[in-house]
């Protein structure tokens, strides 16, 4: 597959937002444009060139409201949420690390503008949560009650929100199911407003999600199944395994070891500090062994865990372990994705598969599909195809 970038994260960022364009967040053209304006791995440039581009169509986006084209107002605002959130994704790594939060924003906004002009209008939801409320979103195919299926669309550890209208959230609507997604704790707006943290323990958050689902008369109770992606991909797995009102699972891929994609990155002996509870040492070795960017990059990291120390980041992100009896807790039948190539957590899906004992199945996506890679981010169309297959063959 064609390379834009050496540097690898640019570069896989960039057939995110080609992958994109499958569900209308993205444009082709404007994505080649925008990376020809950037240098190899410099992260400023990113920043600057994709917020000129959201800035730009956000306000097209704008006139062409007040102009009453909606259908063209709401295309704009969904590009322009794209890459500002891509913006946002790679401030942490330049002079103003505050536009993580404020580019984030820009991108909640013009979210929030385009859902109220979809045909069906999207509807901002509350959870109950603890002591609290999450903040999510629920798609449906059509107005009125008639009770449907309904997927949990359940992000990773950095993915903005509207990433799951790509991988799952039109795929569904356009089936005549619901959709629901969320920002779970270290997520989207529970990081960046109400500091909420990352948990391992992420059935009490799925839960309460099943418990507002079944609330609502367009839900069909026994029809609710769960879809995590990235790093929820060991999150939904772990719910699943407890909360047991669902009629589907899918991983994409399959995570049983959260800390594995932390680890590589660290050399054996530095590792033993961890094992051996050095978190002082641990935390100065790491200090002293890094660039400033890759500084800035870590505590990006680290943020959604709580903390600025990469010891407990680690003691964290090891919690998240699916251990074969956790595995087998899990009663749904469940369809585990596994891409070639994938860089983050490879092998896993096999893990999971092999230690599932429900009805299972495992699905390959290849380098010649055009679907190697984490989440298959340039074959979004062929992942929906395979995933809702899948849902509506179990669900008949």
């Amino acid at each position: 597959m064609q390379k834009f970038f050496e540097d690898d994260g640019m570069n896989f960022d960039v057939l995110i937002l080609l992958g994109f364009a499958y569900a209308n967040i993205a444009d082709v053209g404007e994505v080649l444009a925008t990376i020809e304006r950037i240098p190899n791995g410099d992260d400023e440039a990113w920043v600057k060139e994709w917020t000129a581009t959201a800035e730009r169509l956000r306000k097209a986006a704008e006139e062409s409201e007040s102009d009453g084209h909606r259908v063209s107002a709401r295309s704009r605002f969904l590009r322009a949420s794209t890459y500002y959130d891509s913006a946002s994704a790679h401030a942490p790594g330049t002079s103003d690390a505050s536009r993580f939060t404020t580019l984030w924003e820009l991108h909640r906004q013009c979210w929030d503008r385009a859902i109220t002009l979809f045909d069906t209008p999207a509807e901002r939801i509350q959870i109950p949560y603890e002591n609290t409320k999450l903040d999510g979103y629920f798609f449906k195919a059509a107005t009125g009650d008639q009770p449907r299926p309904t997927v949990i669309l359940n992000n990773g550890s950095d993915g903005p929100v509207i990433s799951q209208w790509s991988q799952g959230g039109r795929a569904a609507v356009e089936r005549g199911w619901n959709a629901v997604t969320f920002d779970g704790p270290g997520q989207g707006a529970a990081l960046h407003r109400q500091n909420l943290y990352f948990r391992h323990d992420w059935e009490a958050v799925v839960t309460p999600v099943v418990d507002y689902l079944l609330t609502r008369a367009d839900v069909d109770p026994t029809k609710v199944v769960l879809q995590g992606v990235s790093q929820a991909g060991y999150w939904a797995p772990r719910a699943a395994a407890f909360e047991h009102r669902l009629a589907a699972l899918v991983a994409d891929p399959g995570v049983v070891r959260v800390a594995s994609s932390w680890e590589v990155h660290y050399p054996p002996d530095l590792l033993t500090l961890i094992d051996d509870g050095n978190k002082k040492d641990f935390d100065a070795l790491v200090d002293a062994g890094i660039d400033p960017s890759s500084k800035a990059m870590l505590a990006w990291r680290m943020a959604p865990y709580g903390t600025s120390s990469p010891f407990e980041a680690l003691i964290a992100a090891r919690k998240m372990t699916l251990d074969p009896e956790t595995i087998q807790r899990i009663e749904c039948p469940t369809l585990v994705l596994a891409p070639k190539n994938e860089q983050f957590w490879p092998g896993q899906s096999q893990q999971l598969y092999d230690a599932l004992t429900c009805k299972k199945e495992l699905v390959e996506f290849t380098a010649a599909e055009g679907a190697a890679w984490h989440c298959e981010p340039a074959a979004q169309s062929l992942r929906d195809e395979r995933v809702f297959d899948f849902l509506e063959d179990t669900l008949a």
